[in-house]
C-alpha cells in the first residue's frame, strides 16, 4: 500500500483528499503546514506528496524548495488556487512533478496520483532490486541471497531508509550532514556520528553481499558501489 502525505491548511479539504485517496486504497497522513509536514517526515517514509501553496508557518512553495534542497526526491503533486504561469513556473522550478488549479476533480486526483507513482517506479512494487538483493519499503526488509539461499532480513528504520538512500543512487556520495537531514530531519539533535554507527552496523549485516558495498570517501562521507546491478 502506497503512502500519500496531505498538506492543506483547509480542514474541510485535507479530510476530503484523504477520504478519496483511502477509498484508492492508499494510506494517508494529514499536515496543515509545511512544518507539520516536516514533523510527519521525520518519522514515517511516504511515497508521495501533496501540497497546497498558501498555507501559514510555512507555505507550498517553501515546503517543496526545503524537501528538494535536501536532496529529497519524493514526488509532489502541487493544488492551488494560483493559476498564473509565472506561479507554475515557479513551482515547477523548485522541482514539483505535477500541478492542479482549484476547484479540483478529485477522480482526476487520484489518477495523477497514480501516474506520479508509475512514473516513480513505485506504483506496482515497493522494492528496489540490485542484483539478487530486494529493499521493501514497506516491511523494511532486505531479501540477500546467501550461499545460495534467500535470507530476508527486517531493519531498524533508521538502518533501512539510511541503506534504502545509499543504494537508490549508486556512486553519490553523501556527507554526514546530507544524511542526517534527509533521514533524521532538519531539526534533529542527534549528533553526526550517529551515521558512523548505522553505516558499521549496516557493514556487518552485509559483509558476505556481493551486490553492494558501502565506501568511505575520506574527507567526505560515504556511498554505496554497486557490484552486480538488476
Amino acid at each position: 500500500m502506497n503512502t500519500i502525505l496531505i498538506i492543506e491548511d483547509d480542514k474541510h479539504l485535507l479530510r476530503l483528499y484523504a477520504s478519496v485517496l483511502e477509498k484508492a486504497h492508499f494510506k494517508t497522513f494529514e499536515a496543515l503546514n509545511g512544518e507539520e509536514a516536516f514533523d510527519i517526515l521525520n518519522k514515517q517514509y511516504v511515497d508521495l506528496i501533496i501540497t497546497d501553496v498558501m498555507m501559514p508557518e510555512m507555505d507550498g512553495f517553501e515546503f517543496s524548495e526545503a524537501l528538494r534542497t535536501i536532496g529529497d526526491r519524493t514526488p509532489i503533486l502541487m493544488i492551488t488556487a494560483k493559476s498564473t504561469f509565472e506561479d507554475k513556473q515557479r513551482g515547477f522550478k523548485l522541482g514539483i512533478d505535477d500541478y492542479m488549479v482549484k476547484p479540483i476533480d478529485v477522480k482526476e486526483m487520484v489518477l495523477r496520483v497514480e501516474a506520479l507513482l508509475r512514473r516513480a517506479k513505485i506504483f506496482s512494487s515497493q522494492e528496489l532490486v540490485i542484483g539478487e538483493t530486494s529493499l521493501n519499503q514497506e516491511e523494511l526488509t532486505v531479501i540477500e541471497r546467501v550461499q545460495g539461499k534467500k535470507e530476508s532480513t527486517e531493519l531498524p528504520q533508521k538502518e533501512f531508509q539510511l541503506l534504502y538512500k545509499f543504494l537508490s543512487y549508486p556512486n553519490k556520495i553523501f556527507t554526514r550532514q546530507q544524511l542526517m537531514d534527509m533521514i533524521w530531519g532538519l531539526e534533529t539533535d542527534t549528533e553526526e556520528r550517529t551515521i558512523d554507527v548505522h553505516v558499521k552496523r549496516l557493514r556487518a549485516r552485509f559483509e558476505g553481499n556481493s551486490d553492494f558495498q558501502i565506501v568511505t570517501v575520506r574527507g567526505l562521507g560515504y556511498k554505496a558501489v554497486v557490484t552486480h546491478e538488476k
